[in-house]
């Protein structure tokens, strides 16, 4: 990461069908939707690490597809968040660091944790899960996200936790407050509608934008954010526009 704070806007994911001739150009082959959304965007979240764990080879081709100053961020395996025993994930998460995440190299961004709705309220447990989490892997830092989507666990002592560990929580729309952990934002905006064509309406991405910049300044902390739901097939589209003012304002 550059030493100035970078804000870096993208989507969840490359393929989806809706996209081609939309955001995609007709008649782009598949193989060259990821170069071509990398050149639209900053940033892309890589979905497919959340179902089981992707080729060394395919991090690679991703690293070399995608330009220099790209980043991706990784969802963590669901295996290692939706399960009753967080504090035995440790192997889990061994064997997801060594299957060949760290071939990505400079554009490894965070790790996203994405805990369920039904996770249950014992905040030993995720205490434990927060604690299994490597500061370094290889010699190189990792920065590490998770998103709590019930309510009972997203206490202040579980912040606190996430605080002293370094840890960034998800920020969405429900919270535009940001709650900062750690030396980064990371945000999932879901509400999309198919009425915008860039998904959000005007003022809402202006209203991003200043609190990104304002946040990202007053706190010197990097920016993630990914459209990530509500209607898809605006998320590109709602990705350049606030990317664009973001940029205007720099």
């Amino acid at each position: 990461m550059s030493e100035r704070p970078q804000i870096r806007v993208g989507i969840g994911g490359w393929v989806f069908p809706p996209w081609r001739g939309v955001f995609y150009p007709p008649g782009l082959p598949q193989a060259g939707e990821l170069g071509y959304a990398s050149r639209q965007l900053t940033t892309i979240e890589i979905n497919g690490t959340f179902y089981g764990p992707q080729k060394p080879a395919s991090f690679r081709r991703w690293h070399d597809e995608t330009p220099a100053d790209f980043v991706f961020s990784i969802k963590g395996p669901r295996v290692a968040t939706h399960r009753p025993d967080l504090a035995g994930a440790g192997s889990t998460l061994d064997r997801f660091f060594s299957s060949g995440v760290l071939e990505l190299r400079d554009k490894l961004g965070p790790i996203l944790w994405q805990f369920p709705p039904n996770t249950p309220a014992n905040e030993g447990a995720f205490a434990a899960f927060i604690e299994l989490l490597p500061e370094r892997i290889e010699g190189r830092t990792v920065r590490h996200a998770v998103e709590l989507r019930r309510p009972k666990i997203r206490t202040d002592r579980a912040i606190d936790m996430l605080r002293r560990h370094g840890v960034a929580l998800v920020v969405d729309d429900s919270r535009p407050d940001f709650e900062i952990t750690t030396n980064f934002i990371y945000a999932h905006l879901r509400s999309c509608t198919i009425e915008q064509p860039t998904g959000y309406p005007p003022e809402a991405l202006d209203g991003w934008a200043q609190r990104l910049r304002e946040r990202s300044a007053h706190d010197a902390c990097d920016c993630f954010v990914y459209f990530i739901s509500g209607a898809k097939i605006r998320a590109p589209a709602a990705a350049q526009a606030l990317l664009q003012r973001l940029t205007q304002a720099s």
